[in-house]
C-alpha cells in the first residue's frame, strides 16, 4: 500500500496534468454542444442549411480536439437530425480523425519526450524515445504490449468505439496519438478509421 502511495505522490503532476485535461475538454464539449446542436424551431430551408453547417463545421473541430467528447456531440446530432444526417456525421468524424491524425504526424516526437519527462512518467519518456529512434515498422515491445502492437489497427478500432472513451482522450486524443507515434500508417489508418465510425451512422442511415 504504501509502495502504491509513493508512486501516486511521484505521478502527481501527471495525474494533476490528466485531471486539467479532463475538465477542459468536458467544459469545451458542452459549450460546443451548444453550438452544435441546434435548437429546433420553425425555419425556412436556407436557415435550416446554415445551421446544419455550422453544427457541421463545429462538430469536426470538437471530434479533433483531445479529451473532447466529439462523439456524443456526433450521436446528438444524429438524434436531433435524423438518418438524413448519417453521411454528414459519418464523413465529419472520418474528417476529424484523419485531422488530428495529421496534426500529430507534424509534431516532433522530442516533444512528447520532453512532455512525458516533465510529468515525470519516466517509462513514457523511454518508449516515446524509442519511437523516436525506430520507423514504427521495427519496434518490438515484451509481453503484452508486444501483442498490442501486433494487433494496434484492431485496437485502435476498438478504443474508438468504446463508450467513455473521452477518458482516453476522446476520438481525437486516440487518433492524435496514432498520429505521433508512427506505427500507424495512413492508408491503412484510413481504412480503420472508415470501418470503425460506420456503426452508428449507418444505424441511423438504415432505420431513417
Amino acid at each position: 500500500m504504501r509502495a502504491v502511495l509513493k508512486r501516486l505522490w511521484g505521478a502527481r503532476r501527471a495525474l494533476l496534468f490528466y485531471g486539467l485535461l479532463l475538465v477542459l475538454g468536458t467544459l469545451a464539449g458542452e459549450n460546443l454542444m451548444s453550438f452544435a446542436v441546434p435548437e429546433m424551431r420553425p425555419m425556412n430551408e436556407p436557415a435550416i442549411h446554415r445551421i446544419v453547417m455550422m453544427a457541421l463545421v463545429v462538430f469536426v473541430v470538437a471530434a479533433a480536439l483531445p479529451f473532447v467528447p466529439g462523439a456524443e456531440i456526433g450521436l446528438a446530432l444524429l438524434l436531433v437530425f435524423g438518418g438524413d444526417a448519417a453521411l454528414l456525421v459519418y464523413g465529419g468524424m472520418v474528417g476529424a480523425l484523419v485531422l488530428a491524425y495529421g496534426v500529430a504526424r507534424l509534431v516532433p516526437v522530442r516533444a512528447v519526450v520532453r512532455l512525458a519527462g516533465w510529468l515525470r512518467l519516466e517509462r513514457a519518456a523511454r518508449l516515446a524515445a524509442r519511437l523516436e529512434a525506430s520507423d514504427g515498422a521495427e519496434l518490438s515491445l515484451p509481453g503484452w504490449g508486444g501483442r498490442i502492437l501486433r494487433n494496434r489497427y484492431l485496437v485502435l478500432a476498438a478504443l474508438i468505439n468504446l463508450p467513455g472513451n473521452s477518458v482516453l482522450g476522446g476520438g481525437g486524443g486516440i487518433a492524435f496519438a496514432a498520429g505521433i507515434s508512427g506505427l500507424y500508417r495512413f492508408w491503412a489508418y484510413l481504412a480503420t478509421v472508415l470501418l470503425a465510425v460506420a456503426p452508428v451512422p449507418l444505424f441511423f442511415w438504415l432505420v431513417r
